[in-house]
């Protein structure tokens, strides 16, 4: 009953910016809300940068590392420019088609002061947090083709994705499109977020097809070290970004918080308690995942679920991530280099389903919009999911048929695969070149006997073999 008055005194609605808009009484600055989300904002882009670039990094070849730190690096950069000038404006103003697009009021942030509100927050700082979440999306895609893609392909798909995909999906979703009054529950991004670039990513490693050599080739992660370190600043930056959701320095901000964290932590349980089971021993790896999958999970449900509630997702989740990964990707065949697609597409599906059920008030969550049951908030939920995916599959190809005839083809030659992205696409190396490896020729040391990346280690695939019985 606490957590129920706590969220809907805090009005859940309130992180909607429409309707902030609608509001009659002229909101108040707030230095308290303005900290958190500022510090909140700052905590994001760590996430992004180094932390989303470290995670990727670490699974790929080493001589694919560079380019993936560069691709995630560049592509962050693109979405703030094209954030600011387009948009912005486009997620979060009115036009005649408000329904699934915004107009073009505030193109570049015109019209903007420095005393302009957002709820208690200065409108460009809410511009600034929500340029956190438009940057990130898109570049999570960049795991599904790792490896592969030409770097001038890369950034014209991630431009065209974000115009024709996320920055409607936002405005439907957050900036008072008809997905906005359809009272989902989705707090801090399940679907315009994870479920959208999972989907995504799935579409773009069945239409890039799979690496040279993959599924003969060992493909392991070539630095853990860096892969972990990354995926924990992922952990670190998910607070900030669903405890920002908030948009007050609060009781609720609280609860998002200790909800992700404990959504994360429950995930990497889940997943090493899987592995565990099929082979009697947890991967470092594996846990690394996990958590990466209980967050995408309990993204959508940390306002509406309780702590029990936040554990029992993240649990349930990441053993149904596992077997995405680990079973039905291998039975498919396709190449999803860092299973972009069985970590953030099903996990949002999973946890977007498993939030109306721990939004129950029996089982400590706050319960559903008046008049409405179990049943009658699930029609709408899996509604909305399945549009989204529907969303991501159209305009995704879209925009890769459209990247390919701008960029000549997605892939680069054949000879510059084996090379490697680093030299062929960058002219630079993630590491020192050596000739004391196999007798001469220039070889990367760290990862001289194990080719490969992705995020099926040979490891993986035993537990593959005993999920196919």
């Amino acid at each position: 009953m606490h957590l129920r008055k706590l969220i809907r005194a805090a009005g859940i609605l309130s992180i909607l910016p429409v309707a902030v808009h609608a509001q009659d009484a002229a909101p108040a600055f707030s230095a308290g809300d303005t900290a958190l989300v500022s510090t909140c904002a700052l905590i994001v882009m760590l996430m992004m940068l180094p932390g989303l670039g470290l995670y990727y990094a670490g699974m790929a070849r080493a001589k694919n590392a560079l380019s993936v730190l560069t691709q995630v690096f560049a592509s962050i950069s693109l979405i703030a420019v094209l954030w600011t000038a387009v948009g912005y404006s486009l997620a979060f103003t009115e036009s005649p088609l408000n329904a699934v697009i915004g107009g073009f009021g505030k193109l570049f942030l015109t019209g903007i002061t420095p005393d302009d509100l957002v709820l208690t927050l200065p409108e460009y700082l809410y511009a600034l947090f929500m340029m956190m979440f438009a940057a990130i999306t898109p570049p999570i895609i960049i795991g599904a083709f790792a490896e592969r893609i030409k770097f001038s392909a890369v950034m014209v798909f991630m431009a065209l994705w974000f115009l024709l995909d996320y920055v409607p999906m936002a405005h439907m979703a957050w900036g008072g499109g008809w997905v906005m009054g359809m009272g989902i529950l989705d707090f801090a991004g399940g679907n315009v977020v994870h479920l959208n670039a999972g989907i995504a990513a799935l579409v773009c490693a069945l239409v890039v097809g799979p690496r040279k050599g993959y599924r003969t080739t060992m493909m392991a992660p070539h630095n853990m070290t860096m892969t972990y370190t990354g995926g924990a600043m992922l952990w670190v930056g998910w607070l900030a970004f669903c405890g920002g959701c908030a948009y007050a320095a609060n009781g609720l901000s609280a609860l998002l918080m200790v909800n992700t964290m404990l959504g994360g932590a429950a995930g990497a349980l889940g997943w090493m308690l899987t592995e565990w089971a099929l082979r009697k021993r947890a991967s470092t790896f594996g846990a690394v995942t996990g958590a990466i999958a209980g967050l995408v999970a309990v993204t959508p449900a940390c306002g509406y679920v309780g702590p029990g509630g936040a554990m029992a997702v993240g649990l349930i989740t990441a053993p149904i991530c596992l077997y995405a990964v680990e079973a039905i990707k291998p039975r498919l065949g396709y190449d999803d280099s860092f299973d972009v697609f069985g970590v953030h597409g099903v996990g949002a599906a999973v946890g977007g389903i498993l939030t109306v059920i721990f939004a129950l008030p029996v089982l400590g969550g706050t319960g559903f919009p008046e008049g409405r049951t179990l049943l009658t908030q699930m029609v709408p939920q899996v509604a909305i999911i399945a549009f989204s995916i529907a969303v991501s599959v159209v305009m995704t190809f879209v925009a890769l048929k459209i990247t390919a005839l701008v960029c000549g083809g997605l892939r680069v030659e054949e000879e510059e695969e084996y090379e490697g992205l680093d030299t062929s696409a960058h002219g630079e190396s993630a590491y020192r070149l050596t000739d004391s490896v196999f007798g001469g020729g220039a070889v990367y040391p760290v990862a001289a006997a194990m080719e490969g990346a992705g995020a099926m280690s040979a490891p993986a695939k035993m537990t593959s073999d005993k999920f196919a019985g």
